[in-house]
């Protein structure tokens, strides 16, 4: 079983390599990320805090996973300054540009 479920999550990390490109964030990516952030120009992470900040990151509220559906759909971004960005990202992943094990759980 604990070989079977080691297999499963190697298989879907593979899922996540390759460029930022081969990822979605292309050209198309950077024209709509400039888009939203001048309609979206402050920090929502920020501004839920009582803060004004300047954001610099458009994030994925709910991480894609290469759902390309998810990730060009609009209601599942948000505007963040780098800080908090980096902050939800290390979350998610378990760390810095980390996959953790915790996102393949729920499929498991």
């Amino acid at each position: 079983m604990a070989e079977e479920r080691r297999k499963k999550l190697k298989e879907q990390r593979q899922r996540y390599k390759g460029t930022s490109s081969q990822r979605g964030y292309n050209s198309a990516w950077r024209k709509a990320r400039l888009a939203f952030l001048m309609e979206h120009p402050l920090c929502a992470e920020c501004k839920r805090q009582g803060k004004t900040t300047v954001a610099t990151c458009v994030d994925h509220i709910k991480p894609h996973r290469g759902d390309m559906n998810l990730f060009w759909d609009e209601s599942n971004w948000q505007s963040l300054c780098k800080s908090c960005h980096d902050r939800k990202t290390a979350k998610e992943d378990g760390g810095f540009g980390n996959i953790s094990n915790t996102h393949f759980s729920e499929s498991l």
